[in-house]
């Protein structure tokens, strides 16, 4: 994954530099020492001299741009008139992350009063922030020390979550098998997922498909065996004919995702037919594919799987998922799919089994069975109401569920925050979520409300 490219914009003002030039030394020093632990935590960190003026802050920002940045990290070195940078700061389409951080540590009574000078900038982002919501820009924010706190850490979560927002514009998300009949509620047309987010819906021709398929050498075969021996237990108990009809319809998927420089993709299992091309469900392919960074949802969700593949190019640990069965008794969640997750959450090694049904007149699927890790994670539902598109996002635990009984099914079980999961499902559906979402582990909730808030959506959170 490459480094995500930031530009650190210091803001300073005029008047110190007139009247006491000698503090420019230090805080500079500060500046590189900041610049220098957020490239300590992967980022790419592109510098500009302090900005004082109008003209400066411009020609900052259109350097930053000019660079391939793609998110602005704002740090006031003390107070800086907002009317200096709100006009430049109002008209850049970077993300903008606010650090608010100063050098000295404490300022009980026993500090020297002329540390005051060094570390009065957070009233200049008192004042810069107040003028980025009177324009209508999208920032966060995230203040603290830097070395006695995460604040650096949350800084480049949010430029992360940003950039992730970022990546769905301009993506590609296809959907093989066409639309489940009668499943509403993420139905969107091409048109729409083109004028709300610029994704473009790619949908594939059966010849094409065909042609793909009959391509495949047995050496491409042969060499998904060996990796599969390795990714998987119980390969050896598939019967072959299925194993090879299964590999031979998620390697065909796979030459039709690179064809088509697709970013996500979708399928609906009742469209797998011999005359569409696939002659198997390709579950695998779909786990493998999230694996990889390639979005996923099921059941022809363009939608869900294009936020899939965007979350999925910064925040490698997510996955498509469903609630399917509460758990009244124990106050859980049981989320669960016929046999799509990334496996980068797995527990263990998956299984590969044969799937017990098959509701396609192909032949009968092939999954790799695996439990979702425990750990902390943002569950998030994109869907819409009357006024429009919107994510809905809780903070949840996934549980330690070891020794289950559910080793024939992709499955995990969590928590939600607000502790009831009567509550939770109360408030899932009067925000109107659908019934397919998202899991990102390693993401915090602030980072996926920054996410739906760069996308211009509302957020709301259970």
């Amino acid at each position: 994954m490459k480094k995500i490219c930031v530009g650190l914009l210091p803001l300073y003002i005029k008047l110190y530099d007139d009247k006491v030039p000698q503090m420019r030394p230090r805080l500079e020093r500060f500046y590189e020492k900041i610049a220098c632990a957020l490239e300590a935590r992967g980022l790419e960190v592109l510098r500009a001299p302090f900005c004082r003026l109008e003209g400066e802050f411009k020609a900052a920002v259109e350097g930053f741009e000019a660079k391939g940045a793609e998110a602005l990290v704002t740090l006031h070195m003390a107070y800086s008139p907002s009317l200096e940078s709100a006009a430049v700061l109002k008209a850049t389409e970077l993300p903008i992350v606010v650090l608010d951080t100063t050098e000295t540590f404490a300022f009980g009574k026993d500090q020297d009063p002329g540390e005051i000078s060094y570390c009065h900038g957070i009233h200049g982002v008192m004042d810069m922030c107040s003028l980025l919501i009177r324009n209508g820009k999208v920032f966060e924010i995230a203040a603290g020390h830097d070395e006695k706190s995460d604040v650096l850490d949350r800084t480049v979560g949010l430029v992360k979550a940003a950039c992730a927002a970022k990546a769905l514009k301009g993506s590609r998300v296809g959907v093989f098998g066409g639309d489940f009949p009668g499943m509403g509620d993420f139905a969107v047309t091409a048109e729409e997922l083109m004028d709300n987010f610029g994704v473009t819906l790619v949908k594939p021709d059966a010849e094409e498909i065909r042609a793909l398929g009959a391509r495949l050498t047995g050496a491409e075969i042969a060499a998904e065996k060996a990796l599969d021996a390795e990714k998987f237990d119980g390969v050896e108990k598939i019967t072959p004919m299925l194993y090879e009809e299964n590999l031979k319809a998620c390697l065909t998927l796979r030459k039709w995702v690179e064809k088509e420089k697709l970013d996500a993709f979708s399928v609906t299992f009742l469209g797998i037919t011999p005359e569409n091309g696939l002659g198997s469900m390709p579950f695998m392919e779909a786990c493998k594919a999230m694996e990889k960074g390639i979005g996923y949802a099921g059941e022809g969700d363009a939608l869900t799987a294009a936020f899939s593949g965007a979350l999925l190019k910064v925040f490698p640990e997510s996955s498509f998922v469903e609630i399917f069965c509460p758990d009244w008794e124990n106050n859980t969640l049981l989320i669960s799919h016929m046999g799509e997750m990334n496996y980068l959450l797995a527990d263990e090694k998956p299984v590969m089994q044969e799937a017990k049904t098959n509701y396609t007149p192909s032949f009968m699927p092939v999954v790799g069975y695996a439990r979702f890790k425990a750990g902390p994670a943002v569950y998030m539902n994109v869907c819409r109401d009357e006024k429009g598109f919107k994510l809905v996002a809780a903070k949840v635990e996934m549980l330690d569920c070891k020794n289950d009984a559910f080793t024939g099914s992709v499955r995990g079980w969590f928590k939600p925050e607000c502790g009831d999961i009567a509550k939770f499902l109360e408030e899932h559906s009067r925000h109107g979520a659908t019934h397919h979402s998202l899991l990102s582990y390693g993401m915090s909730l602030q980072q996926a409300v920054f996410f739906g808030k760069v996308l211009g959506l509302r957020v709301e959170i259970i």
